[in-house]
């Protein structure tokens, strides 16, 4: 699990902006015009139209796109009752994982009111602003009043996430966990440790789904729950237990089936779990310490199948795979209410999303995932892209079938395609890519370890998952930083090139340099000589063997870098030489742009190379390229400088590899316009296809591009330099790059790295 310092946590939210979420126009208002039509005059006929028709105001407003995400901060997280104000950064995160994840917009509003009654008046004022109401953080029992009342008196969407989210997961994640155990909900024996909002509401909805009500005990604080228990709470009640023989958890636990906790970590022990029925089901949900740990429950009962609310073990119980997606739906349909047939219709769908196979970067291209429905997978992960098209479908399905939809919809595969494009192509891709490289991390060299954004960076992917970092520098230096930076270097590996322990390494490496260049005039004492410097001894240990992938160039001038990559690891075979390739993700889509950063003035001969790269690149992070060849001209209406060249290599790679989509030369316009681009050159390779990718005549043309779109959009986000045509995992960063650019990088090399290892397998069988 990720270790988050108060530090980086204060700076993260502190820093660019204070908090997450902002507000953004939607609509032009450069001009005078712009402004009328926003607002006075021309906002006066919208307002006449919702007047004559209420409904019209998902028409013309936001609203159908708007939940509130509101607290009274009586049970924020862990922390309990810390009031309205102090919850408001969880209010701000629940947005941004609404937006991120379903393209949905959120006001955050803290009430300083502990009262039910009260509170609930107040929501009741504002909720004609939103399309729905997401109730968070509010303790029990106020909660279930706060709740029902809502539901009752508003005609929108109301949902208590910490009640039902949880038991939505849950409960997809059970009827899998049974289908894997070969059981049946209807004959399991369950135990309930806890006893609040989120645990009535999942054993509800378990009861919903085919348990019953007999084979369940519920535990809280005191003790099971027996029916003679004086002073329950209604919702206590509901599953007291009618059973005289158990009285603790561990005589509940005797024999059952399966463990669901919602209460405190470590109270579930090895001796309780061997006592459980074959193939036991244990959901410690717990946070961030489960009831039991995983290492625990298996090491007690290799049978068991296990779920935690952990991401650092299989199968997390995680509310973010169901509220974006439910909302989404409900909105979608302009639903009044979201009811219990919209709750079982998502429970189902994310159970289903599990058991089909995994459409991640690494199992559509390299084979890395191997991931499949069982034991160690019955849920689906948080970055699986087809949540939002298979849940908001389901519930919006519902919402219409049970009545509580304002709208239908009638054209489904329209609408997944529409919720595909809404929160385009970038976040998948780096979600994908960074999961992809946890889980095979590789041994990555920062060579710069004492710049500060490289330590942060390593120290990040480490904790990540994503690598096992070594940092080239001087171990007092390096520990000093870390200290000033409030670091832990724990399992951070310190590699002093200059130490006089590594004179060894430092011997082994220049003598294989030098046998590598001694026809480039290099003797051994020179080669020696170059071990002293940080690309040389990094780049020779993952030429060597002792690491796996390389990161450079905060510091260093790209040609000299260029000029040691070359020496120490080589170009592939088939290629003379090698480029680089930046991924823009915008809100357009996914962009590949060749070559930013190597060669300068590229020749025919260069251009082709780099087209070749860029679109074996592009099949690297599984997408099929499609390739415009850039320039000034069109087609040939130009016949001198750099369109010739162009006009050259595109005219080699048609003829080579008849099946790849790439034309040109073509101005930038005509290469990302399709429309225009195939009315006026109907002949063209890519008529009918999407350029994703953008090969440039020249260095300068290519880096240009690539800055120009970051600084003018602050919401494009690049990854890259990402290295092409190199021997070995050698990858670069620019001197501004950010901690996410380097960690964004050192993504990439993990699994470039890795799939090179596979590659070296396959050729050594």
């Amino acid at each position: 699990m990720v270790k988050i310092t108060k530090e980086a946590a204060l700076e993260y939210h502190e820093g660019n902006r204070p908090g997450k979420i902002e507000v953004k126009p939607t609509k032009p208002y450069r001009t005078q015009t712009d402004l009328s039509l926003a607002y006075s005059p021309g906002v006066a006929y919208p307002c006449l139209e919702i007047q004559k028709n209420p409904d019209d105001v998902y028409k013309y407003t936001d609203k159908g796109n708007l939940v509130a995400v509101i607290s009274n901060g009586t049970a924020v997280l862990g922390l309990g009752d810390i009031g309205a104000m102090s919850g408001k950064p969880v209010m701000e995160g629940k947005g941004l994982l609404f937006k991120i994840y379903g393209g949905i917009d959120v006001f955050d509003i803290e009430v300083n009111e502990k009262d039910p009654v009260k509170f609930c008046e107040a929501v009741e004022k504002i909720a004609p602003t939103f399309g729905g109401i997401n109730l968070e953080d509010i303790k029990a029992p106020e909660c279930f009043y706060i709740e029902e009342r809502l539901k009752k008196n508003l005609d929108i969407p109301v949902m208590h996430d910490d009640q039902h989210g949880t038991a939505i997961i849950s409960a997809a994640g059970l009827l899998n966990a049974l289908e894997v155990a070969n059981k049946k909900i209807e004959e399991v024996k369950i135990v309930v440790n806890g006893a609040g909002a989120a645990a009535i509401s999942c054993t509800k909805l378990y009861v919903s789904l085919g348990a019953r009500k007999e084979n369940i005990v519920m535990i809280d604080s005191k003790g099971v729950i027996t029916s003679d228990r004086p002073n329950l709470t209604p919702q206590k009640a509901l599953f007291a237990t009618d059973r005289r023989d158990v009285h603790t958890l561990a005589e509940a636990i005797n024999g059952a089936d399966v463990f669901v906790g919602l209460s405190k970590g470590n109270i579930l022990t090895q001796d309780m779990v061997r006592s459980m029925a074959a193939n036991p089901i244990v959901f410690a949900l717990a946070n961030p310490i489960p009831e039991i740990s995983y290492e625990d429950a298996i090491e007690a009962r290799p049978d068991v199948l296990m779920s935690t609310g952990r991401s650092d073990y299989p199968n997390q119980i995680n509310n973010v795979i169901g509220f974006p997606y439910i909302f989404r739906g409900a909105l979608d349909v302009h639903a009044r209410a979201i009811n219990e047939e919209m709750k079982l219709a998502a429970v189902k769908a994310i159970a289903k999303l599990a058991k089909l196979p995994i459409p991640d970067v690494v199992n559509e291209v390299y084979h890395v995932n191997d991931l499949q429905f069982g034991p160690k997978y019955f849920i689906p992960k948080p970055v699986d892209p087809r949540l939002i098209t298979e849940v908001s479908t389901a519930v919006a399905k519902a919402a219409i079938q049970s009545g509580v939809a304002r709208r239908t919809i009638t054209d489904w595969d329209a609408y997944k395609q529409r919720l595909r494009q809404m929160l385009g192509q970038e976040t998948k891709l780096t979600r994908n890519l960074h999961a992809t490289a946890a889980l095979h991390p590789q041994r990555v060299v920062f060579a710069e370890g004492g710049h500060p954004t490289m330590m942060k960076a390593a120290v990040q992917a480490m904790q990540e998952g994503i690598c096992h970092p070594i940092l080239l520098g001087n171990p007092d230096r390096l520990n000093r930083l870390a200290n000033r930076l409030k670091l832990n270097l724990d399992g951070v590996e310190i590699v002093d090139m200059r130490a006089d322990n590594e004179q060894g390494r430092r011997a082994t490496y220049a003598k294989h340099l030098a046998e590598k260049c001694a026809r480039r005039g290099y003797s051994f004492e020179e080669a020696y000589d170059k071990m002293y410097e940080r690309n040389y001894f990094g780049m020779s240990m993952v030429e060597q063997g002792d690491a796996d992938a390389f990161i450079t160039g905060l510091y260093t001038k790209y040609s000299n870098t260029i000029k040691v990559a070359k020496e120490v690891i080589g170009i592939r075979p088939g290629y003379k030489t090698f480029a680089t390739m930046h991924i823009l993700n915008t809100k357009r889509g996914v962009y590949y742009l060749a070559d930013t950063l190597i060669n300068r003035h590229p020749d025919e001969n260069v251009l082709y190379d780099i087209a070749k790269l860029a679109a074996h690149s592009v099949h690297f992070f599984s997408e099929v390229p499609v390739i415009a060849m850039v320039s000034y001209s069109n087609f040939g209406t130009d016949d001198q400088g750099s369109p010739v060249k162009v006009h050259q290599a595109v005219e080699r790679m048609q003829q080579e590899f008849p099946d790849l989509a790439i034309d040109g030369e073509m101005q930038v316009n005509f290469a990302l316009d399709t429309q225009l681009r195939d009315a006026r050159y109907p002949f063209t390779r890519l008529l009918g296809k999407k350029v994703n990718t953008l090969v440039f005549p020249n260095m300068s043309s290519a880096n240009g591009s690539y800055m120009l779109m970051k600084e003018l959009d602050p919401d494009v986000e690049t990854i890259g330099p990402i290295q092409m045509g190199l021997n070995k995992a050698i990858h670069f960063t620019d001197f501004e790059a950010s901690v996410r650019d380097v960690v964004n990088v050192t993504a990439v090399a993990v699994i470039d790295a890795y799939v090179e290892k596979i590659k070296e397998g396959r050729n050594n069988n």
